[in-house]
């Protein structure tokens, strides 16, 4: 398929998990690539994969202003144009609000937000351009409360409400805005909740799919709202959770 051919797209976390499975399906796609994230190594790793000519890997912080501006300014200098913003960097904490530190709630804000308005606003101009698209990912902690979650349910939650109001901002002006919502998905973030069995089986009795999602799963959703095949969608936040929200919150019944 090419139907992202000639175009230019930042992934932000693309050093593994979502991201990196974002970028090698925007590559598959004939995209040009711009690879982000806080390390080198995974970003090389990552970029292996993918043509010389259509690859770019960028270490930036995304909580970081400056870093992001610089970020696409590399961008816009090495291809000449953007198409796609994928905001996917993301960090969480857990526990009690008690226990829960200022650096900790910073350190997801940080990145779970901040990174996804200053990426927006450092890229708008170029989107603006080339009357391109912006996916956040977000989370089913987004559209509803987790325990023990609130830093991190409070910033997928303001990333949600942030693309519908930006979609309704810059629709007029041709740039869509739409977002994912994945709930359990395998990636590194997850890997102590993966090892728990009695935990994954509390969450496949909630998950008609029956199974974990993987990064793939969600990638080609984010392919997908980024595609003319969504032309017409945007101020979208659309689960992908295997069915997991399809539910009212009562227990399976016999």
């Amino acid at each position: 398929m090419a139907r992202v051919e000639g175009k230019v797209v930042i992934v932000t976390g693309a050093g593994s998990g979502i991201g990196a499975a974002t970028a090698r399906r925007f590559a598959r796609d004939g995209a040009s690539v711009v690879l982000v994230g806080r390390r080198q190594g995974p970003l090389n790793a990552v970029a292996e994969g993918i043509d010389r000519a259509r690859r770019l890997a960028h270490v930036t912080d995304v909580s970081s202003e400056t870093e992001v501006a610089a970020m696409v300014a590399t961008t816009i200098a090495r291809f000449g144009r953007l198409d796609v913003l994928v905001n996917n960097a993301g960090v969480a904490t857990t526990g009690p609000l008690l226990s829960t530190t200022t650096g900790d709630w910073r350190k997801v804000m940080g990145t779970d937000l901040d990174g996804v308005f200053f990426c927006c606003r450092a890229a708008l101009p170029h989107l603006l351009e080339t009357r391109g698209c912006i996916v956040n990912t977000s989370s089913v902690s987004g559209l509803g409360g987790d325990w023990n979650m609130a830093t991190y349910n409070a910033a997928k939650g303001a990333v949600t409400n942030f693309t519908r109001s930006l979609a309704l901002e810059l629709g007029g002006q041709g740039v869509r805005v739409n977002a994912v919502n994945p709930a359990l998905t395998a990636t590194g973030m997850t890997e102590d909740m993966l090892e728990d069995k009695a935990l994954i089986d509390r969450f496949m009795e909630r998950t008609p799919l029956g199974r974990v999602g993987q990064p793939e799963d969600v990638a080609d959703v984010i392919a997908f709202l980024a595609s003319e095949d969504a032309r017409f969608v945007t101020g979208v936040n659309l689960p992908v959770d295997g069915g997991l929200s399809a539910s009212n919150g009562q227990p399976p019944q016999a």
